[in-house]
């Protein structure tokens, strides 16, 4: 790939390459390749400028390293149409310059026109606007900005004003272009922004002796015949057919049933769908990247109905104020008998910019938070956590780092520490929990291998695994798992073990084969850096109570919630507990933020005022929440989504008393004749476009 650097900073690379050579597409499937590559934070391509922005780590990377991966970027990816295939088309931006000129000249082109066409034309132009509010007359929508409109245009021609008419059109098309163009850029970014996210994928294959390897991989990457490995918890990526495996499949964002549907081999499956609980193997049949890109703008549509209270109040408000314009307007005729200046009355409104700037001001707010690695499902969300006054924390991979690490092993029966580990990393690879990674990471680190020899695993949410292991039934889980519901004996040292865990804040997992323990792991499980000063800014920030729910033993509970500052915690708890604990709130006044990344936080997210996501949350877990954090800030991301969600607040009541004020005004110039109907409609477009921008602006403070 022919390139050139622009200029570079540490850390930061402009690259251009050559538009003549390059396709658009072929641009956007070497920004997919380089999105994902180690070390780099941050990729963005301007196709109309044909260059490349991108931001590194120079801790990993150096402008030489940037270098050397466009230098790969050869014509064996450029122009495979496999790949091509994989990425979509960049759509070519829209000019608004281009559009108002057009308009303009058009306007004015028509006044050279001989008399009777020009007639025709103003007629065929009018018309709609006109019919339009008729329209919303008929339906008993008296008191709305289209009938404001209809009855400034039909005034003029009423005086036989036909060129005033017709410039009053003009600009209100004018203002309509803006307004369609300022909404729809906010909704383009915010889809852009979402869109740029890089899912990852199992991707099946063979190594040169046959034997099977999965690796990870983009989604855009994956192609049709390509086999991917999907497990419990995990979002089925394709449209494709089950080659092996079983699986319960939830597939209500497709068909709406609530009950998961078995897959096996030979059964179709769908992108977006998620297997509940099992794994298998699927070869695919459509590519889900387009899939996602529908679901992505289903989402931000359907975000638009769960507006925030204070756009509910633009919006009523707006429709309120009409009745008093045509008051004015209605009072201006009788005392002055003036029909200008009851147009000029006429020519100015609320309800566009109120209407306009609140859904801009939310999409914008969206937009930033997708900025800081922040996917947030509709506004009404960052209203919520900006009002909340409790936060329930789960704790492994919330309070606490996503990967917790082994600290030591027990073993009993004779059997030695890699036997043990052997066996409970073969149970443990199949499930996206934190404590589970660990136990495969020293698995991986000590160069065991564990096949997979064991028959099918049965996970039970909050407890363990099951499943049986050369003839014998293997256990794997929590203290209450293995020993009180499924009775298992007790090693005499179990007392002093567990003490000791206590006082180091650790947690223990339980192997045990037969109903006998053969193997006990600490892990150690490291609260996050910047979990008790973000603790303290939410209390800063209003909130009244911390809480920490936990399924882990009393011991790991105490010392976290000590490191972390919560108010109080619960310990050994169920998801029901958290469901429970938080209906309870809720019944008692409280606005809930629950916050966590497991599977087994899922139906306390869904029972919370707003769910929450940790940004390495399970898939289903990220369905089901409502704000889905950054998982590079962790943490940080809830105090900033909640400050996010104030200042948003603020910012649409700020914008309507401005609105009410400045065109209170407008109304008033023309009312007493400094203004004409035509000034009035180009300041009132002009003050809607100036909210509109305004609420476009970023709201969280700039990073130093």
């Amino acid at each position: 790939m022919n390139f050139t650097v622009k200029h570079s900073l540490p850390g930061r690379i402009r690259i251009c390459y050559d538009k003549k050579n390059i396709s658009r597409r072929q641009a956007a499937l070497a920004y997919s390749l380089l999105s994902v590559q180690d070390g780099m934070t941050e990729v963005s391509v301007n196709y109309t400028t044909g260059s490349f922005l991108i931001y590194y780590d120079i801790k990993k990377l150096s402008e030489k390293h940037i270098r050397a991966y466009f230098m790969a970027l050869s014509e064996k990816y450029l122009n495979n149409h496999e790949m091509l295939e994989s990425v979509d088309e960049p759509r070519e931006q829209e000019s608004l310059l281009f559009d108002l000129a057009l308009m303009t000249a058009s306007h004015y082109f028509k006044m050279i026109l001989p008399l009777p066409v020009k007639l025709l034309l103003r007629t065929w132009s009018l018309a709609p606007r006109i019919l339009n509010g008729v329209e919303h007359l008929v339906k008993g929508n008296v008191f709305h900005s289209e009938v404001l409109d209809a009855a400034a245009i039909s005034m003029a021609l009423f005086t036989g004003d036909t060129r005033t008419a017709s410039s009053i059109n003009f600009l209100l098309n004018i203002g309509d272009t803006i307004e369609e163009f300022t909404k729809k850029k906010s909704y383009n970014d915010l889809a852009d922004r979402l869109i740029s996210q890089n899912d990852q994928v199992q991707l099946v294959g063979k190594n040169k002796d046959g034997e099977q390897t999965e690796k990870t991989v983009p989604l855009s990457m994956i192609k049709k015949g390509d086999v991917v490995a999907v497990r419990t918890g995990s979002i089925i990526p394709v449209d494709g057919s089950v080659l092996s495996g079983e699986a319960l499949v939830n597939q209500a964002t497709i068909t709406g049933e609530p009950l998961a549907v078995e897959k096996r081999e030979g059964s179709s499956v769908f992108a977006g769908t998620i297997v509940q609980e099992g794994e298998i193997f699927v070869e695919v049949r459509e590519t889900g990247s387009q899939t996602k890109v529908q679901n992505i703008l289903q989402m931000i549509d359907n975000s638009q109905s769960l507006k925030v209270s204070s756009q509910v109040r633009s919006e009523n408000l707006a429709n309120h104020l009409v009745k008093y314009n045509f008051l004015l307007s209605l009072a201006t005729f009788f005392i002055t008998g003036n029909l200008t200046k009851v147009m000029a009355t006429l020519m100015v409104d609320y309800s566009c910019a109120m209407k306009l700037a609140a859904p801009i001001a939310v999409l914008s707010a969206m937009k930033e938070a997708a900025g800081n690695g922040i996917i947030v499902k509709g506004g009404k969300f960052l209203e919520n956590a900006s009002l909340a006054d409790t936060v329930v924390f789960d704790k492994t991979g919330t309070l606490t780092y996503a990967s917790p690490q082994l600290a030591s092993i027990h073993t009993y029966g004779g059997k030695s520490e890699d036997e043990v580990l052997a066996v409970a990393a073969c149970l443990e690879e199949h499930f996206a929990h934190p404590i589970a990674a660990a136990i495969v990471k020293a698995a991986t680190e000590r160069n065991i291998l564990h096949p997979e020899e064991h028959a099918k695993v049965d996970y039970v949410v909050a407890h363990g695994i099951a499943s049986t292991l050369h003839g014998k039934k293997v256990l794997i889980g929590s203290r209450h798992f293995i020993f009180e519901d499924e009775k298992c004996n007790q090693p005499s040292d179990l007392e002093q073990i567990q003490k000791d865990a206590l006082e180091n804040g650790m947690s223990l997992l339980y192997l045990a084969e037969e109903k006998n323990l053969i193997g006990i792991f600490s892990i150690n499980d490291p609260v996050r850096k910047n979990a008790a000063k973000v603790i303290k800014a939410l209390h800063d920030s209003g909130i009244k109570n911390c809480v920490m729910i936990t399924g882990d033993d009393e011991g790991a509970a105490k010392n976290a919630a000590k490191l972390t500052k919560v108010d109080h915690y619960i310990s050994r708890a169920l998801p029901e507990d958290k469901v429970k604990y938080i209906e309870e709130q809720k019944k008692l006044g409280h606005k809930v933020i629950m916050i966590g990344d497991g599977i087994n936080d899922a139906p306390a997210l869904a029972a919370a005022d707003t769910g929450i996501a940790m940004g390495d949350c399970a898939d289903i877990t990220g369905e089901t929440a409502d704000i889905i954090l950054s998982a590079q800030d962790g943490l940080l991301g809830l105090y900033k989504t909640r400050v996010l969600g104030s200042l948003l607040m603020n910012r649409i009541d700020t914008s309507n008393k401005n609105i009410v004020a400045v065109n209170t005004g407008l109304m008033f110039l023309g009312l007493f004749g400094f203004i004409s109907p035509s000034f009035a409609a180009i300041l009132h477009n002009a003050s809607t476009i100036a909210f509109s921008v305004k609420a476009m602006q970023p709201l969280l403070p700039e990073k130093n």
